[in-house]
């Protein structure tokens, strides 16, 4: 039943001039032989804002401008104005129609999917009452349009319709969501409308496919790219570390190299190259800098691993220490695997296969790539054979990465990897006198960081040459101290000299002993590229079913037994049937890290339109910021069920409710024995989200020291007249306070309407002392300026000032979590800040769930990096009246 073009179309063609305006000037299509068909809607900020609505019908995209845009809720009718039909190309569509032009404006690609008619649609068109069901990024579910009657004119001219959403599944009302505010940007490009209107690109879609020949693929052509400038630097997604590879196709496999992971920033000529942690590399690899000049863009950012290939075809770190120190540089590579950002397009929301392409198409073909720079190729499923042909030529593993998923600025379960050696990077914390013959040092004390503490895991005396040797010396003597930074102090090791722990060493062991300690370390080389505070044991997870899974960490017999606690066992089901982070199993409840999340949809922050299964994603993003703030601490839990709109309740002990993701620990109170919960994972935290928590609160000590406190906490809570600049004023007093007694205090946002300042301690002084302190700190600064604060809990005596809350630091008492979400309208968290980062935008509520993942992929360090190297046993009692 398609027109030809010259009917069909006539009346759109007629509007416009096609050499003036991006839009395209499009056939007739043949009907579909399916029962699916496209559909778009497109925002469009022309004289008024307005939505076009577009069903592909009759070989067109018949169109509807809906001035207030969809609702979801049924009884939320909304007209639709039926407009002229539009070529099938246009809905691909998002650009800037010039001015002047018909329809001249922004255009934004606000929905796309396809849409099942009910019935004959074309009889149904006619007759003016079309039911259908959608399938888009926004809109799902079953729809109407219905014409009615224009009564503002004489005759019927058949425009005005209604659209109306059908009371099922996909209906939201109005009050709780409306779908235009919550989602409001491009599903093509995840740009604003303010944004497409500064590119002015003329961006548009299409569906059509090609090998592109030889030449580098326009980066708007990447599905899932938007608009942006290039950033400075962009936190590197991580892989964690699993037995064996992932089975199945949605996942491709790549060599694991043997280097230093690199970021090149290409900008007008000029390279830049950074490690993971921020630092600039750039004149360490002069030949890699001069390879990626010659590269056919102007401003691109990639991802790969500087790496020195062996006449065996393998990649060695410890030939890359040697070319560091001045050995052969005709060897050296950069392999690259990923490309986050080509010539004004961000390219880290597209699929990972969509820009692994583009990289390939930037790098020309295969052997041909410009330099030392390698296309890291790879092979999709295949996961175990790919393996083991790996360890068979001797390679250190694979990197398997889902085919589907957008480059994050974590380290979570979309990139995950297989060793086939045992490697480990560790802190060294002090070193050994030589013996006999050798030079320099004797062997390495290796530490890694568990719960904020340097744990002691062996002694390296291997792999060293005389020239290594030296070298460390050179590097360790300076950083010398009186004591040992382990937490606790290694025996049997004669008399060493400690050092402060900075700097990282890669090894590779036999095993883990029971005791935690490697089995014959040998040093492999020092890790310039990676922050020591970030240096952990890393544990493989189990590969369920093939895939990774971050359910059921493997828990080590190097782990303290007093770490573990009772943990219910978990059901063989649950650890066994979730193939992937988050997919929906069974009825179509979804499983993130394990954890099958009930009521999913259910809506637990209304202005935002966040749901449960939202929230479990959040912090799945971010799991690798807030665990070290949880692990091994008692919680106090702010439960909502219903969702922060609704009533909320403490939960302090656990019971029957509480999923068997969590650590329950029996703590001996005043009058009986509680039993709290502890996360010790990313399914712990999960399984919180399960059970409606909104607020994570926890202790100041950990299980396996519960009457010694690791920190102090100061609540700066403001009454409701102080300026937010006497707050930030409070902190820093209360800072420079614990400067002047030998501690370092830390700012974070409550998320509510104060700010934290938390100091680190080296365990040792038990709640009575650090409570005591506290109070003396408190009241020494009321005391000098009582006009400002007051240390008292009565509200009577708050007006006008900022009550210093010390009393988060008796036992039992909790603050809540770095990281964690507060049960208020806003979704607010609390996020740690860097002192420079204080000021009067950034309230306590500054950063949302919404804000905070573009927060933490923007920063190019921790702001509380420092947290752990600066732990002080606390002051003697006497520190602040020595203080003033």
């Amino acid at each position: 039943m398609a027109e030809d073009g010259g009917a069909a179309l006539r009346e759109y063609r007629r509007k416009r001039r096609f050499a003036r305006t991006p839009e395209p000037r499009g056939e007739v299509a043949p009907e579909p032989r399916g029962g699916e068909r496209v559909f778009v809607v497109q925002k469009h900020a022309a004289s008024r804002l307005h939505y076009d609505f577009r069903l592909e019908l009759e070989g067109v995209l018949k169109s509807w401008a809906v001035p207030k845009g969809p609702s979801l809720d049924p009884a939320d009718k909304r007209l639709a104005m039926h407009v002229e039909d539009h070529p099938l190309e246009y809905g691909g569509f998002e650009g800037v129609i010039p001015k002047g032009e018909y329809g001249g404006g922004t255009v934004m690609l606000w929905d796309r999917g396809t849409w099942r008619p009910e019935g004959d649609p074309h009889r149904a068109y006619r007759a003016g009452n079309l039911k259908f069901t959608l399938e888009g990024e926004k809109l799902r579910g079953g729809w109407a349009l219905v014409r009615i009657r224009d009564r503002r004119t004489a005759r019927d001219e058949g425009r005005s319709w209604l659209l109306i959403k059908h009371d099922d599944a996909e209906a939201k009302p109005t009050a709780r969501y409306r779908v235009v505010e919550a989602r409001p940007d491009s599903v093509a490009t995840g740009r604003t409308l303010d944004a497409i209107a500064a590119a002015r690109d003329r961006v548009w879609h299409s569906n059509r496919s090609g090998d592109g020949g030889g030449e580098r693929a326009s980066p708007v052509e990447v599905r899932g790219a938007r608009a942006a400038t290039l950033p400075r630097f962009v936190p590197p997604q991580l892989a964690t570390p699993v037995k064996r590879p992932p089975a199945g196709d949605a996942w491709l496999h790549e060599m694991k190299f043997d280097g230093y992971r690199i970021l090149a920033r290409l900008d007008a000529g000029r390279v830049t190259l950074v490690s993971r942690n921020g630092r600039e590399w750039t004149d360490q690899f002069p030949s890699v800098v001069d390879s990626l000049r010659g590269l056919p863009a102007r401003a691109a950012l990639l991802d790969g691993e500087v790496a020195v290939v062996t006449p065996d075809g393998r990649t060695s770190f410890q030939a890359l220490q040697n070319y560091m120190n001045g050995g052969h540089r005709d060897a050296l590579v950069y392999m690259l695997f990923d490309l986050l950002h080509l010539d004004g397009q961000d390219l880290t929301g597209a699929r990972l296969e969509d820009r692994k392409a583009a990289l390939a198409r930037l790098l020309g073909p295969r052997g041909e790539e410009p330099g030392g720079l390698r296309y890291s190729d790879h092979v999709v499923g295949s996961g175990a054979e790919f393996f083991a042909e790996a360890c068979r030529l001797g390679l250190e593993g694979v990197v398997s990465k889902r085919r589907d998923a957008p480059y994050r600025s974590t380290r979570g379960a979309d990139w995950v990897k297989a060793k086939c050696v045992k490697r480990q990077e560790v802190v060294i914390g002090g070193y050994t006198d030589p013996e006999g013959s050798r030079l320099g040092i004797g062997a390495l004390l290796a530490g890694v960081y568990e719960g904020g503490r340097l744990v002691y895991v062996g002694k390296v005396g291997t792999g060293f040459t005389a020239r290594t040797l030296q070298m460390l010396h050179k590097r360790l003597k300076p950083l010398e101290r009186p004591a040992s930074p382990f937490a606790t102090r290694p025996t049997g090791i004669g008399r060493p000299h400690w050092v402060e722990p900075r700097l990282v060493a890669e090894v590779a062991f036999g095993e883990w002993t029971a005791d935690g300690r490697m089995r014959h370390p040998s040093f492999q080389g020092l890790r310039e590229d990676k922050p020591a505070d970030q240096v952990v044991r890393e544990q493989p997870v189990a590969a369920a079913t093939g895939i990774a899974s971050t359910a059921e960490p493997a828990e080590s017999a190097a782990a303290p037994p007093a770490s573990r606690g009772r943990r219910a066992r978990r059901p063989a089901s649950s650890a066994d049937s979730h193939p992937r982070p988050t997919e929906k199993v069974g009825a179509g409840d979804p499983v993130v890290a394990g954890v099958r999340l009930t009521h999913a949809d259910r809506v637990l922050y209304p202005a935002q339109g966040t749901t449960k299964l939202d929230l479990a994603r959040f912090y799945e993003a971010i799991a690798e910021w807030i665990l070290p703030h949880l692990v091994d601490r008692p919680t106090t839990l702010v439960r909502c069920p219903e969702g922060a709109h609704r009533p909320c309740f403490y939960q302090k002990h656990t019971g029957y409710w509480a999923p068997d993701t969590l650590r329950r620990v029996a703590i001996e109170e005043k009058k009986k024995t509680g039993e709290y919960l502890v996360v010790d994972d990313l399914p712990g935290l999960i399984g919180l989200v399960q059970i409606g928590i909104l607020e994570i609160h926890t202790w100041s000590s950990t299980v396996r020291d519960l009457e010694r406190p690791d920190r102090v906490v100061f609540d700066l809570d403001p009454g409701p007249d102080v300026p937010w600049a006497r707050v930030i004023d409070g902190a820093r007093t209360v800072r420079r306070r614990l400067q002047a007694l030998g501690l370092e205090g830390f700012v974070k946002t409550t998320g509510g309407k104060g700010l934290h300042v938390v100091a680190p301690l080296t365990p040792g002084a038990g709640w009575k002392e650090v409570a005591a302190f506290a109070r003396r700190v408190a009241e020494a600064i009321v005391r000098e300026e009582p006009r400002r604060y007051v240390a008292q809990m009565a509200r009577s005596a708050r007006g006008g000032k900022i009550f210093i809350d010390y009393l988060r630091n008796v036992r039992g008492a909790t603050s809540v979590a770095a990281y964690s979400t507060r049960a208020k309208p806003a979704a607010p968290v609390s996020v740690p800040l860097g002192w420079d980062e204080l000021s009067p935008r950034r309230r306590s509520d500054h950063y949302t769930i919404v804000t905070v993942p573009r927060r933490l992929a923007g920063l190019r360090s921790d702001p509380w990096r420092e947290y752990a190297s600066r732990r002080r046993p606390l002051p003697p009692p006497d520190g602040p009246a020595r203080a003033r």
